[in-house]
Protein backbone atom coordinates (compact mmCIF):
# COMPACT_ATOMS: atom_id res chain seq x y z
CA UNK A 1 0.00 0.00 0.00
CA UNK A 2 2.70 2.80 0.99
CA UNK A 3 4.47 1.61 -2.30
CA UNK A 4 1.58 2.36 -4.15
CA UNK A 5 0.88 5.64 -2.48
CA UNK A 6 4.54 6.82 -2.84
CA UNK A 7 3.87 5.22 -6.65
CA UNK A 8 1.28 7.40 -7.22
CA UNK A 9 2.45 10.60 -5.52
CA UNK A 10 6.29 10.52 -7.51
CA UNK A 11 3.76 9.94 -10.91
CA UNK A 12 1.62 12.86 -10.28
CA UNK A 13 4.83 15.48 -9.40
CA UNK A 14 6.57 14.70 -12.58
CA UNK A 15 5.53 14.65 -16.16
CA UNK A 16 6.42 13.09 -19.40
CA UNK A 17 7.16 9.48 -20.28
CA UNK A 18 10.92 9.36 -19.59
CA UNK A 19 10.26 9.84 -15.90
CA UNK A 20 7.45 7.25 -15.86
CA UNK A 21 10.89 5.13 -17.87
CA UNK A 22 13.25 6.09 -14.97
CA UNK A 23 10.95 5.17 -12.47
CA UNK A 24 9.96 1.51 -13.57
CA UNK A 25 13.43 1.15 -13.96
CA UNK A 26 14.64 1.89 -10.68
CA UNK A 27 10.95 0.86 -9.12
CA UNK A 28 12.43 -1.68 -6.86
CA UNK A 29 14.90 0.63 -5.67
CA UNK A 30 12.37 2.69 -4.39
CA UNK A 31 10.32 0.00 -2.48
CA UNK A 32 13.36 -0.95 -0.85
CA UNK A 33 14.16 2.64 0.39
CA UNK A 34 10.60 2.52 1.52
CA UNK A 35 10.37 -0.49 3.23
CA UNK A 36 13.77 0.63 5.28
CA UNK A 37 12.70 4.03 5.80
CA UNK A 38 9.17 2.43 7.26
CA UNK A 39 11.35 0.54 10.04
CA UNK A 40 13.32 2.91 10.60
CA UNK A 41 10.24 4.96 11.92
CA UNK A 42 8.63 1.78 13.62
CA UNK A 43 11.92 1.04 15.51
CA UNK A 44 11.80 4.75 16.59
CA UNK A 45 8.32 4.79 18.00
CA UNK A 46 8.59 0.96 19.76
CA UNK A 47 11.70 2.81 21.35
CA UNK A 48 9.67 6.25 22.75
CA UNK A 49 6.96 3.91 23.94
CA UNK A 50 8.85 1.78 25.81
CA UNK A 51 10.79 3.73 27.60
CA UNK A 52 7.53 6.44 28.15
CA UNK A 53 5.41 3.44 29.83
CA UNK A 54 8.53 0.43 31.64
CA UNK A 55 7.85 -0.36 34.66
CA UNK A 56 10.86 1.09 37.55
CA UNK A 57 12.70 -1.92 38.42
CA UNK A 58 13.70 -1.91 42.43
CA UNK A 59 17.06 -2.71 43.38
CA UNK A 60 16.25 -6.12 44.55
CA UNK A 61 12.79 -7.04 43.74
CA UNK A 62 13.07 -10.36 43.33
CA UNK A 63 15.83 -13.58 43.93
CA UNK A 64 16.32 -16.44 41.35
CA UNK A 65 16.48 -19.72 43.19
CA UNK A 66 19.17 -22.81 42.04
CA UNK A 67 15.92 -24.22 40.18
CA UNK A 68 15.81 -20.78 38.08
CA UNK A 69 12.23 -19.78 40.04
CA UNK A 70 11.98 -16.14 40.80
CA UNK A 71 10.95 -15.22 44.85
CA UNK A 72 9.90 -12.22 45.68
CA UNK A 73 12.14 -10.70 48.70
CA UNK A 74 11.71 -7.83 51.09
CA UNK A 75 15.24 -7.45 52.61
CA UNK A 76 18.65 -6.95 50.54
CA UNK A 77 21.84 -9.24 51.42
CA UNK A 78 25.37 -7.57 50.62
CA UNK A 79 28.41 -9.53 50.52
CA UNK A 80 31.44 -7.78 51.90
CA UNK A 81 34.02 -10.53 51.31
CA UNK A 82 37.88 -10.11 50.35
CA UNK A 83 40.00 -6.97 50.70
CA UNK A 84 37.74 -3.88 51.04
CA UNK A 85 39.12 -0.80 48.46
CA UNK A 86 37.57 2.53 47.21
CA UNK A 87 37.05 1.02 44.40
CA UNK A 88 37.88 -1.83 41.97
CA UNK A 89 40.48 -0.87 38.88
CA UNK A 90 39.66 -1.83 35.58
CA UNK A 91 42.18 -4.95 35.10
CA UNK A 92 45.87 -4.35 35.49
CA UNK A 93 48.60 -6.98 36.58
CA UNK A 94 50.61 -4.15 38.19
CA UNK A 95 47.44 -3.35 40.78
CA UNK A 96 47.18 -5.01 43.67
CA UNK A 97 43.42 -6.08 43.50
CA UNK A 98 44.22 -8.44 40.61
CA UNK A 99 43.73 -11.33 42.65
CA UNK A 100 39.76 -10.62 42.30
CA UNK A 101 39.29 -11.43 46.27
CA UNK A 102 38.51 -7.72 46.81
CA UNK A 103 34.98 -5.81 46.78
CA UNK A 104 34.86 -1.89 46.51
CA UNK A 105 32.90 0.18 49.43
CA UNK A 106 31.89 2.52 46.58
CA UNK A 107 29.69 -0.28 45.42
CA UNK A 108 28.52 -1.25 48.49
CA UNK A 109 27.22 2.14 49.71
CA UNK A 110 25.44 2.12 46.25
CA UNK A 111 23.38 -0.69 47.42
CA UNK A 112 22.68 0.30 50.30
CA UNK A 113 21.68 3.99 49.51
CA UNK A 114 19.51 2.01 46.71
CA UNK A 115 17.76 -0.20 48.97
CA UNK A 116 17.14 2.78 51.05
CA UNK A 117 15.03 4.27 48.62
CA UNK A 118 12.96 1.03 47.66
CA UNK A 119 10.09 1.09 49.08
CA UNK A 120 9.80 -3.09 48.03
CA UNK A 121 12.91 -3.56 50.71
CA UNK A 122 12.67 -3.25 54.41
CA UNK A 123 15.92 -4.10 55.65
CA UNK A 124 19.45 -4.71 54.52
CA UNK A 125 21.91 -7.46 55.31
CA UNK A 126 25.69 -7.70 55.52
CA UNK A 127 26.98 -11.19 55.07
CA UNK A 128 31.63 -10.22 56.30
CA UNK A 129 34.41 -12.33 55.41
CA UNK A 130 37.07 -9.68 55.30
CA UNK A 131 40.33 -9.38 56.59
CA UNK A 132 40.11 -5.84 55.79
CA UNK A 133 41.85 -2.72 53.51
CA UNK A 134 41.82 1.00 53.54
CA UNK A 135 40.45 2.84 55.90
CA UNK A 136 38.41 5.07 53.85
CA UNK A 137 36.53 2.22 52.52
CA UNK A 138 35.66 1.33 56.06
CA UNK A 139 34.69 4.68 56.66
CA UNK A 140 32.47 5.10 53.61
CA UNK A 141 30.17 2.03 54.25
CA UNK A 142 30.29 2.40 57.97
CA UNK A 143 28.24 6.15 56.36
CA UNK A 144 26.34 5.07 54.58
CA UNK A 145 24.84 2.68 57.39
CA UNK A 146 24.61 5.01 59.66
CA UNK A 147 22.63 7.52 57.21
CA UNK A 148 20.16 4.75 55.85
CA UNK A 149 16.69 4.44 57.39
CA UNK A 150 16.21 0.93 56.93
CA UNK A 151 16.97 -1.47 59.59
CA UNK A 152 20.68 -3.65 59.21
CA UNK A 153 22.40 -6.36 60.59
CA UNK A 154 25.36 -7.33 59.96
CA UNK A 155 27.06 -10.65 60.57
CA UNK A 156 30.85 -11.67 60.78
CA UNK A 157 31.71 -15.27 59.34
CA UNK A 158 35.38 -16.32 59.70
CA UNK A 159 36.48 -12.64 59.84
CA UNK A 160 35.66 -9.45 59.95
CA UNK A 161 38.29 -7.00 61.44
CA UNK A 162 40.42 -3.77 60.65
CA UNK A 163 38.63 -1.86 58.03
CA UNK A 164 35.83 -4.40 57.62
CA UNK A 165 35.05 -4.07 61.10
CA UNK A 166 34.74 -0.49 60.65
CA UNK A 167 32.20 -0.57 58.20
CA UNK A 168 29.96 -2.38 59.86
CA UNK A 169 30.56 -1.16 63.11
CA UNK A 170 27.07 1.35 62.91
CA UNK A 171 25.06 -1.78 61.59
CA UNK A 172 21.68 -1.59 64.11
CA UNK A 173 23.20 -5.19 65.16
CA UNK A 174 25.95 -7.38 65.19
CA UNK A 175 26.41 -11.12 64.74
CA UNK A 176 29.74 -13.41 64.82
CA UNK A 177 30.56 -16.92 65.21
CA UNK A 178 32.28 -17.85 68.92
CA UNK A 179 35.35 -18.59 66.40
CA UNK A 180 35.13 -15.74 64.18
CA UNK A 181 38.29 -13.00 64.17
CA UNK A 182 36.57 -9.60 64.93
CA UNK A 183 38.03 -5.90 65.51
CA UNK A 184 41.78 -5.74 64.80
CA UNK A 185 41.55 -1.95 65.84
CA UNK A 186 44.79 -0.51 64.28
CA UNK A 187 46.30 1.11 61.23
CA UNK A 188 49.54 -0.75 59.54
CA UNK A 189 51.92 0.88 56.37
CA UNK A 190 54.57 -1.70 56.76
CA UNK A 191 56.13 -2.91 53.59
CA UNK A 192 59.60 -4.34 52.65
CA UNK A 193 62.47 -2.37 52.03
CA UNK A 194 64.29 -3.75 49.09
CA UNK A 195 67.73 -2.13 48.93
CA UNK A 196 70.01 -3.53 46.50
CA UNK A 197 73.46 -2.77 47.60
CA UNK A 198 74.89 -3.39 43.64
CA UNK A 199 72.44 -0.50 42.73
CA UNK A 200 72.28 2.62 43.33
CA UNK A 201 69.02 4.93 43.79
CA UNK A 202 68.91 8.32 41.65
CA UNK A 203 66.83 10.71 43.63
CA UNK A 204 65.57 12.82 41.08
CA UNK A 205 62.44 14.39 42.63
CA UNK A 206 61.35 17.73 44.74
CA UNK A 207 60.21 18.36 47.67
CA UNK A 208 61.81 16.58 51.10
CA UNK A 209 59.18 13.96 51.58
CA UNK A 210 58.23 13.20 47.71
CA UNK A 211 60.40 10.24 47.53
CA UNK A 212 59.17 8.27 51.03
CA UNK A 213 57.94 4.75 51.62
CA UNK A 214 59.86 4.13 48.18
CA UNK A 215 61.10 0.55 48.79
CA UNK A 216 64.51 1.20 46.59
CA UNK A 217 65.93 3.58 49.68
CA UNK A 218 66.58 3.72 52.63
CA UNK A 219 63.60 5.64 54.94
CA UNK A 220 64.73 8.64 56.98
CA UNK A 221 64.38 9.24 60.76
CA UNK A 222 62.09 12.13 59.07
CA UNK A 223 59.88 10.25 56.87
CA UNK A 224 59.17 7.92 59.24
CA UNK A 225 58.33 9.86 62.15
CA UNK A 226 56.11 11.38 58.98
CA UNK A 227 54.13 8.30 58.29
CA UNK A 228 53.77 7.39 61.88
CA UNK A 229 52.14 10.59 62.75
CA UNK A 230 49.43 9.89 59.95
CA UNK A 231 49.44 6.44 61.06
CA UNK A 232 48.51 7.32 64.20
CA UNK A 233 45.55 9.95 63.41
CA UNK A 234 43.63 7.42 61.27
CA UNK A 235 43.81 5.07 64.47
CA UNK A 236 42.60 7.59 66.07
CA UNK A 237 39.33 8.36 63.82
CA UNK A 238 39.05 4.55 63.88
CA UNK A 239 38.56 4.62 67.71
CA UNK A 240 36.17 7.38 67.51
CA UNK A 241 33.91 5.86 64.62
CA UNK A 242 33.44 2.84 66.95
CA UNK A 243 33.01 4.43 70.15
CA UNK A 244 30.34 6.49 68.23
CA UNK A 245 29.09 3.24 66.19
CA UNK A 246 28.71 1.27 69.20
CA UNK A 247 27.89 3.69 71.95
CA UNK A 248 30.96 2.77 73.86
CA UNK A 249 33.21 5.45 75.62
CA UNK A 250 36.65 6.14 73.49
CA UNK A 251 38.72 4.95 76.74
CA UNK A 252 36.89 1.95 76.24
CA UNK A 253 38.29 1.48 72.65
CA UNK A 254 41.24 2.32 72.92
CA UNK A 255 42.37 0.02 75.70
CA UNK A 256 41.31 -2.76 72.86
CA UNK A 257 42.76 -0.72 70.30
CA UNK A 258 46.18 -2.84 70.19
CA UNK A 259 45.77 -3.93 66.55
CA UNK A 260 45.22 -7.81 67.88
CA UNK A 261 41.53 -9.51 66.94
CA UNK A 262 39.47 -11.27 69.01
CA UNK A 263 37.09 -14.56 68.94
CA UNK A 264 33.68 -13.79 69.25
CA UNK A 265 32.49 -14.39 72.57
CA UNK A 266 35.15 -11.80 73.83
CA UNK A 267 34.45 -9.32 71.07
CA UNK A 268 30.99 -10.01 72.84
CA UNK A 269 32.16 -9.12 75.70
CA UNK A 270 33.91 -5.93 75.25
CA UNK A 271 31.42 -4.43 73.03
CA UNK A 272 32.60 -5.10 69.63
CA UNK A 273 29.54 -7.42 68.80
CA UNK A 274 26.03 -7.80 69.76
CA UNK A 275 24.90 -11.76 69.66
CA UNK A 276 26.82 -15.19 69.14
CA UNK A 277 25.22 -15.98 66.06
CA UNK A 278 24.85 -17.29 62.35
CA UNK A 279 23.25 -15.63 58.83
CA UNK A 280 19.68 -17.18 60.17
CA UNK A 281 19.81 -15.82 63.65
CA UNK A 282 20.83 -12.59 61.92
CA UNK A 283 17.86 -12.87 59.50
CA UNK A 284 15.84 -13.64 62.33
CA UNK A 285 16.56 -10.32 64.15
CA UNK A 286 16.24 -9.05 61.12
CA UNK A 287 12.43 -10.41 60.53
CA UNK A 288 11.47 -9.10 64.08
CA UNK A 289 12.64 -5.34 63.33
CA UNK A 290 10.71 -5.15 59.61
CA UNK A 291 7.30 -7.26 61.23
CA UNK A 292 7.57 -9.90 58.60
CA UNK A 293 9.56 -12.59 57.51
CA UNK A 294 12.68 -11.37 55.94
CA UNK A 295 12.71 -12.73 52.32
CA UNK A 296 16.74 -12.06 51.43
CA UNK A 297 18.03 -11.03 47.79
CA UNK A 298 21.36 -11.46 46.96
Amino acid sequence: MCYTVLKTNLMRYFSGKKTCEFFQKHQQLFFTVGILILIFILNLASLFLYNKFRPEVPVSADSTTDSGNKVSCNALGINLHGALYTYIPKANDADPTTDNDVVASENVVSLIQKADQDDTIKGILIEVDSPGGQPVAGEEIANALKSATKPSVAVIRQSGTSAAYWAISSAGKIFASLNSDVGSIGVTASYVQDTDPSKKFVQLSVGKYKDTGNPAKVMTADEKALILRDIKKIQQNFINDVALNRGLSVDTVTKIADGSSMLGDKAKSVGLIDEIGDETAAQNYLSQKIGETAQLCW
